[in-house]
């Protein structure tokens, strides 16, 4: 089934390709890890992920012994089609130490005035919601509970509308950075991931895409 196109892969002269694992939903980057041919073709068959260790020369299944697989979303290769991308949904740490990623440590740290990503900020709202920090707004507002922050999404709607009526770029910007952080909140009191939405924005656009064909 994927025979032509595994032909147009460059595997190295040990027969082996880099595989970069990522995290679906967050972006973050899991590991980065090997396969072989035969590796890959388990992958995918069984849709979860499966490496070649250069160290004991022989395939094996992330998670076999821990459980931590990883479910396969996507794979993609590059130009060069000598290395691999491979989108999961992890079932847990990706890292034997039990941390979520093997890039856990830090080389240089990131600038503090960055930018910060919807998933980087929904990880510390979550991170918020499981260890309370005395001081946070975050942990306020999880320990004030539904009614709180629904009535803080009503507030931050109303804004973005008078915002938008005021024509005020900056306004606009300021109000809708508030409702979004807030509906991120929310999100996560009733656990629905990034993800989940933007999977609902393309199942829309197919059908939308289904209907013009039709």
């Amino acid at each position: 089934m994927w025979d032509e196109q595994l032909n147009e892969l460059t595997f190295d002269e040990q027969g082996l390709i880099p595989a970069i694992i990522q995290d679906m939903e967050t972006g973050n980057v899991l590991t980065h890890a090997y396969m072989n041919r035969e590796s890959l073709e388990i992958t995918l068959e069984t849709g979860e992920t499966w490496f070649y260790s250069r160290k004991r020369r022989k395939v094996w299944h992330k998670g076999e012994t821990s459980g931590n697989r990883q479910k396969i979303h996507e794979i993609r290769y590059d130009c060069d089609q000598d290395a691999l991308l491979i989108k999961v949904h992890p079932l847990g740490p990706a890292c034997h130490t039990g941390e979520p990623t093997c890039f856990h440590h830090t080389l240089k740290e990131a600038d503090p005035t960055g930018q910060m990503t919807l998933n980087e900020l929904a990880a510390l709202i979550k991170k918020r919601r499981a260890d309370a920090e005395e001081g946070s707004y975050t942990t306020y507002l999880f320990s004030e509970g539904m009614d709180k922050i629904l009535k803080k999404i009503g507030e931050e709607t109303s804004e973005v509308i008078i915002g938008a009526k005021n024509n005020s770029r900056d306004e606009m910007i300021w109000e809708i950075a508030d409702l979004s952080y807030h509906t991120l909140v929310l999100m996560e009191l009733m656990d629905i991931s990034i993800s989940e939405i933007r999977q609902e924005l393309a199942k829309r656009h197919t059908a939308k895409e289904d209907v013009r064909h039709v």
